[in-house]
């Protein structure tokens, strides 16, 4: 059983409230949109991170985390693309890859909206946390936490930060 905390776009803010959450987990997922080392460097300090680079991130963060994220954890596939979409509304880069092959579980960041979708098409389901950081036009930063057991996603929950301001 692994414990997964998911956020996104982050804009270099972080606080002791997502680090608290943090801790509780055993991986951490950040779906792009970091915005500097620093963010990174207070994560990777607490659990492993896991990410992919997002359309703000600097040279040096896209040095360090590639485009599209494709990895297991226990016994469910995960696809991460910043700039990914969401079923039926799927970014070029995304479509492809999940057509060449489909995930269990795909991730996303980028919109600012926190979504969780099950794409019947393509089998698998979507997560887009929404944004735990104060940029974007976002009202409230949100975060997801769940759980993957063997090939079971479970135990979905949506995390309110407060409001951006």
């Amino acid at each position: 059983m692994t414990k997964i905390l998911l956020l996104s776009d982050s804009h270099s803010y972080i606080n002791d409230r997502i680090l608290d959450y943090a801790q509780q987990a055993d991986e951490i997922w950040h779906g792009g949109d970091f915005g500097n080392m620093e963010v990174i460097e207070q994560l990777e300090k607490i659990k492993p991170l896991r990410g992919v680079y997002g359309n703000i991130d600097e040279a040096k963060i896209r040095s360090e985390f590639p485009e599209v994220n494709r990895f297991l954890c226990e016994n469910v596939e995960v696809l991460m693309i910043h700039i990914g979409g969401y079923p039926g509304k799927y970014s070029p880069l995304a479509k492809k890859e999940i057509e060449e092959k489909a995930p269990a579980l795909f991730i996303s960041g980028h919109s600012h909206i926190l979504k969780a979708m099950f794409d019947k098409k393509n089998n698998l389901l979507h997560l887009n946390p929404g944004a735990c950081g104060k940029q974007g036009w976002h009202t409230t930063r949100t975060m997801i936490r769940f759980v993957i057991d063997g090939e079971e996603i479970k135990d979905l929950e949506i995390i309110e930060l407060g409001p951006k301001s």
